[in-house]
């Protein structure tokens, strides 16, 4: 495993050496701390309730919200792992991946593109601050590729890592799947740390007092003058439900299950960062930290989920805006003082995080690796200026969501799309106490729009009496589509569970050299 890591850190080091320095953004170097949330329904966050409820108490999450800058028309893509892959690549979904294909995927015939999420020989995030000097950390789910060193979070650039692969794990035993061998099938449990299984760690606690027992270390043994990246993204509030007693029987007065799990376990992580913010002013890094709070997606409305996006339609795998306009904000003591408190409406994508925070460490976010593999350039948005209040308006116009399109303030989608309904302020609740929403849209290859600046609930379907602006978007939309990469991933490999079983000793890990 020695070895395994050191030549992983070699080839990483060459990398490093070949990337473009450029003066900071704001002069200095921020630390940068990046928090992805998982499944994190529109209205299960204070900031989003008015007025208030009970059920929803998050004061950590809303105070730094308060004391940032909302972003109000912040997109992810509809489900997790091309949400990963993007942010971690700085390429739009449609760029990088739109599947959420499972880690151990594989196309022996593709030795670039041919796994799942990110693709071998793009440049992560953390590999490009870690050449312009930063520590870099990952804490929590990664899913966006594990089949070989490359694809891992060190792979990527990181300095550290505590989390697992797949989507999604119990929160108790860290069990994700299982593979069979001599006709018997054996769980496999998926937890990692840095360069090998977190052998002894898992099955301790409850996992997300894992991560944030990690994400306290690497905060407190930070040394002040180098900044450091911490990319910490929880498990909460993905599936299985399941939370601690005592963060429960808070939420007792809930009717039903899911939504009383699912708030509960909200609160838990609204607790985490508490314990975050807290940790970095005690080591007087808070004032020279930019947070960034992102969901991965719109919240689960459907069965078994328990999120409420509320007011907005749809949710998790749809493209109504209940699955990709997520909760999100910046904050930290390294925004200038005159941009807190406010609330803008331009529009963001998670891949712009790769171009802003590259821009802030002073390196060219070019991918020089990729372009020599012929993969997709970096087409994140550096979006600093306006979040420092150079400009006021958003350099990005245009959201493509595969299949689908946001442009200026219209968003044309196609095809069928199901889940076409809306839930109320308490989603599940007894008429419905699994949740789903039956009721689907077919908008067939013409295409549905709305306006989603005057009518953000999408109740509106344009098309029929806008044929302009409809033939705009349809050319657009095509345009995009044209572009779109679409590898042949593969399928998924026996040869994973033989590594699982036989080298790792019951771990998910990489399976190839």
């Amino acid at each position: 495993m020695r070895l395994w890591l050191a030549l992983l850190l070699a080839f990483s080091g060459q990398c490093l050496a070949d990337e473009i320095l450029v003066e900071p953004a704001a002069g200095t170097k921020p630390h940068i701390v990046m928090i992805l949330v998982d499944d994190w329904g529109w209205a299960n966050v204070g900031y989003h309730r008015d007025p208030p409820t009970k059920e929803v108490q998050t004061p950590n999450f809303d105070s730094l919200c308060k004391e940032g800058i909302e972003l109000d028309q912040h997109y992810a893509y509809k489900f997790c792992s091309p949400s990963r892959s993007s942010l971690m690549s700085g390429r739009l979904p449609i760029h990088v991946n739109i599947l959420n294909d499972p880690p151990n995927v594989y196309n022996p015939n593709d030795t670039v593109s041919g796994y799942a999420a990110i693709p071998r020989n793009m440049t992560g995030m953390a590999a490009k601050l870690k050449a312009a000097g930063y520590a870099t950390h990952q804490v929590g789910k990664w899913d966006a590729g594990m089949a070989t060193p490359d694809h891992t979070p060190v792979g990527r650039g990181f300095d550290t890592s505590f989390g697992y692969f797949h989507h999604a794990n119990d929160y108790w035993t860290e069990q994700a799947g299982g593979c069979k061998k001599n006709k018997k099938h054996l769980n496999v449990t998926d937890l990692w740390m840095t360069s090998g299984p977190a052998d002894g760690i898992n099955g301790t606690d409850y996992e997300e007092a894992l991560f944030k027992k990690h994400v306290l270390q690497v905060i407190s043994s930070h040394p002040a003058d180098t900044p450091l990246f911490l990319y910490y993204a929880p498990h909460i509030a993905h599936t299985p439900l399941q939370v601690p007693q005592d963060y429960l029987d808070r939420y007792a007065f809930i009717d039903t299950v899911d939504r009383r799990i699912y708030h509960a376990m909200v609160a838990y992580l609204d607790d985490v960062i508490g314990n975050l913010t807290a940790a970095l002013k005690d080591r007087d890094l808070w004032d020279n930290t930019l947070i960034v709070v992102s969901s991965d997606n719109g919240g689960p409305v459907y069965p078994g989920g328990g999120a409420n996006n509320y007011p907005l339609r749809g949710g998790k795998v749809t493209n109504w805006q209940g699955g990709v306009r997520v909760n999100a904000f910046v904050s930290g003591g390294f925004l200038p003082s005159g941009m807190r408190g406010q609330k803008l409406d331009g529009y963001v994508a998670l891949a712009d995080w790769y171009a802003t925070f590259c821009s802030l460490a002073g390196v060219d976010k070019t991918d020089q690796r990729a372009k020599e593999a012929g993969l997709p350039p970096v087409d994140g948005l550096d979006m600093w200026p306006m979040l420092s209040g150079q400009n006021t308006t958003s350099p990005r116009t245009e959201i493509p969501l595969s299949p689908g399109l946001i442009s200026g303030d219209y968003k044309i989608l196609v095809g069928n799309n199901d889940q076409a309904g809306w839930t109320g302020p308490q989603y599940p609740n007894q008429t419905n106490p699994k949740g789903g929403i039956s009721s689907n849209v077919q908008c067939g290859s013409d295409g549905c729009l709305y306006n989603i600046k005057t009518d953000p609930e999408e109740r509106n379907n344009l098309a029929a009496g806008s044929p302009d602006i409809l033939a705009h978007m349809q050319a657009r939309l095509k345009a995009w589509e044209s572009t779109a990469f679409n590898p042949d991933r593969g399928q998924q490999w026996a040869g994973a569970c033989e590594v699982a079983l036989d080298k790792y000793g019951g771990y998910w890990g990489p399976f190839l050299p």
